[in-house]
């Protein structure tokens, strides 16, 4: 005799129907295995994608490569459709220094730099040394709360993740990233792998910055703040090879302090110190932005033009000789001095097209420096051009 519960159904006596009910159950069972094992090489090629991510990004030996990177792949490898980077500049250290060791900031319009951490919007409360680190701020896309972080949203962007960069539970600034899809980040998703990821970036960023300030740090002349010889040897055959590439002019100018000497004996060498800095600040003003300044020793220093003729030169260095020679000089309140400069201008020309640019840097800065003597030698404070 067949028992049954009350409201059940019985059980099939069929073995056909039986057969059925089997079948429909591997199927589905198939079916769940076959999404499984989908998800499961899905999320391995993820995981993959990320870690060659990871690999590449350690191995940034430059700032513009580190960002250029990030911008360049993380979208891919992560299905984004934006993603931007807010880093916290308060004194903008990280943008001067980047500038003069030749960053383009144009080329990465998704940088963003920010004066304080509140301008990052996350919520930090009553912070101290023991807080918990804020944690990534996920949810919907509002333009108004958003804009900062997203200054190009791509259209139909709907949910967002500002994810925290931290070192030593100090905050440096934001990833952030931005998704077509309204699901994808929701303030109840796990972010574990987002955090590991920012994690990875902030040390890449922190590292590949020390690198760059201590680069900047033994290319710069400590006294004058502009570049010291070192840079400037390398920046020259860097420009005479872009230049013969590009077929632009490129000018020299060797520029002298006149009677330096003097200068020293008279107010001492704290004295000398401040008419250095004070030529150097006067020289630059007179420069663009793609021209670089450099002390070369003592009290000489070396300009390099670039995209500038030898009568462009000349006319900029006729300019810098008048900047020095037409106010004095303060070194105190009771002291000023006058000073004057002799300015020695050569200009790369065609040349031997075979010679390596060791050999027509080497050259380029003799001319300069034969002119300088020749200004010296023709009584000072004026300019020489060398017309080979």
């Amino acid at each position: 005799m067949t028992h049954t519960v009350p409201g059940s159904k019985p059980p099939h006596t069929d073995p056909a129907l039986r057969s059925v009910d089997l079948a429909a159950e591997n199927q589905a069972l198939r079916a769940r295995m076959a999404y499984l094992l989908e998800q499961a090489e899905r999320n391995h090629s993820i995981m993959c994608r990320h870690q060659a991510f990871d690999l590449e990004i350690v191995g940034a030996g430059s700032f513009p490569e580190l960002v250029g990177t990030i911008f360049r792949t993380l979208p891919i490898i992560s299905e984004l459709e934006s993603v931007t980077l807010s880093l916290i500049d308060e004194d903008a250290d990280i943008r001067t220094v980047m500038l003069k060791l030749g960053v383009v900031f144009e080329d990465f319009p998704d940088l963003l730099f920010v004066e304080t951490i509140d301008e990052l919007g996350f919520d930090l409360g009553r912070r101290n040394a023991y807080s918990a680190p804020p944690k990534p701020l996920l949810g919907m896309y509002e333009a108004q709360r958003h804009g900062a972080a997203f200054p190009r949203p791509p259209a139909g962007l709907q949910s967002v993740a500002l994810v925290p960069l931290l070192r030593n539970k100090r905050i440096i600034g934001s990833l952030n990233l931005g998704s077509v899809d309204p699901t994808r980040f929701t303030p109840s998703l796990g972010t574990d792998f987002i955090e590991h990821m920012a994690s990875i970036i902030a040390i890449c960023l922190e590292n590949v910055i020390s690198n760059e300030m201590l680069k900047y740090i033994g290319l710069t002349d400590s006294l004058t703040g502009v570049y010291n010889r070192r840079y400037i040897d390398r920046r020259l055959l860097e420009e005479i090879g872009r230049a013969r590439r590009q077929t632009y002019p490129i000018s020299v100018m060797y520029i002298d302090i006149d009677h330096f000497k003097r200068v020293n004996d008279t107010v001492g060498h704290q004295g000398g110190d401040e008419v250095l800095r004070e030529v150097a600040t006067r020289i630059k003003a007179e420069l663009r932005l793609s021209d670089a300044l450099a002390r070369f020793g003592g009290e000489e220093f070396v300009v390099l033009l670039i995209d500038a003729d030898l009568d462009s030169a000349a006319f900029v260095a006729e300019r810098i000789r008048a900047s020095v020679a037409g106010s004095m000089i303060s070194i105190s309140q009771e002291t000023q001095v006058s000073i004057t400069v002799s300015i020695g201008v050569a200009c790369l020309t065609d040349g031997d097209p075979e010679a390596s640019a060791e050999v027509v840097s080497r050259a380029l800065i003799a001319q300069a420096d034969s002119c300088l003597y020749q200004a010296k030698e023709g009584g000072r404070n004026r300019v020489v051009s060398y017309r080979g």
